[in-house]
Order: structure tokens, then sequence, then C-alpha cells
């Protein structure tokens, strides 16, 4: 017998894939740090452990932000859109980094004038980042 659903989780309306748009958002700031995708589990997880639990759809599993790099996003709310389709997390963002080349936000290329360009700066070198798990 499978577990039963609950309400709020039958809310959000799952993509064909099953899975949902979500936006992180660093609460004090206001900015924008990423785009990410859940799954069901990956939404209950995130309610449970009070941290950000997104679904790699490169990996195909769940991924907890933060497990290899220490940058891991507590949830202070969860938001849903209009059209109960995307999934907004206001967070706390552990030392200050979401992106996993470096940088406080994955949305740091600008458009300008023509071309794209790097407007924020690598706060820490991804290799010193990730190095230790790939010893």
């Amino acid at each position: 017998m499978s577990p039963t659903v609950p309400k709020w989780l039958k809310k959000v309306k799952w993509d064909e894939h099953g899975l949902v748009p979500v936006i992180a958002q660093e609460a004090a700031s206001g900015d924008i740090l990423m785009f990410a995708w859940m799954n069901r589990d990956a939404l209950a997880r995130t309610v449970e452990l009070g941290e950000a639990v997104y679904w790699s759809r490169s990996r195909k599993k769940l991924w907890h932000k933060g497990e290899e790099s220490g940058h891991t996003q507590k949830v202070l709310e969860i938001r849903l859109d209009c059209d109960e389709d995307v999934v907004l997390l206001k967070v706390e963002q552990a030392g200050g980094i979401a992106c996993h080349t470096g940088r406080h936000s994955c949305f740091f290329q600008k458009y300008d004038n023509g071309d794209w360009h790097d407007s924020e700066p690598v706060l820490k070198d991804p290799s010193a980042i990730y190095k230790a798990q790939h010893e």
C-alpha cells in the first residue's frame, strides 16, 4: 500500500516529467540565487529537512544543495505562484555562495551592448570548494 500524498503536495502542478521549476531567492537581500527543479520527493524532503533538496535532471537523483560544497540553503519560506506551477524558496545561503562557479548567484552573466559579461566576482575558486570530494 503506497503512502497517501499530502494535500499540499497535490496542489502543485507538476509537469509531464513530475517536476516543478524552483527559484531560490536569498531572503535577506532579495537576490535570485539559482533556478532548479524539484520532484515530489525533493519538495517533501525540503519541508522535512528545512534545507533545499532539488532533483538533478542530469544525474537523475535527489540533490541536497551543498552536499559537496557545504553551501546549503536553509529554507525560511516556501511559496507557490498563482498558477501553482512554480515554487519560490526564500533561503539563507550558507557561505554566501550558491553557484558551482564560486559566485554568490548563478545569474552572474549580464547582457550589455550585444554580449554577455560577468557581473559578479568569483568569491571562491570552485576547485577549492569541490577538491575534497574528488581526492
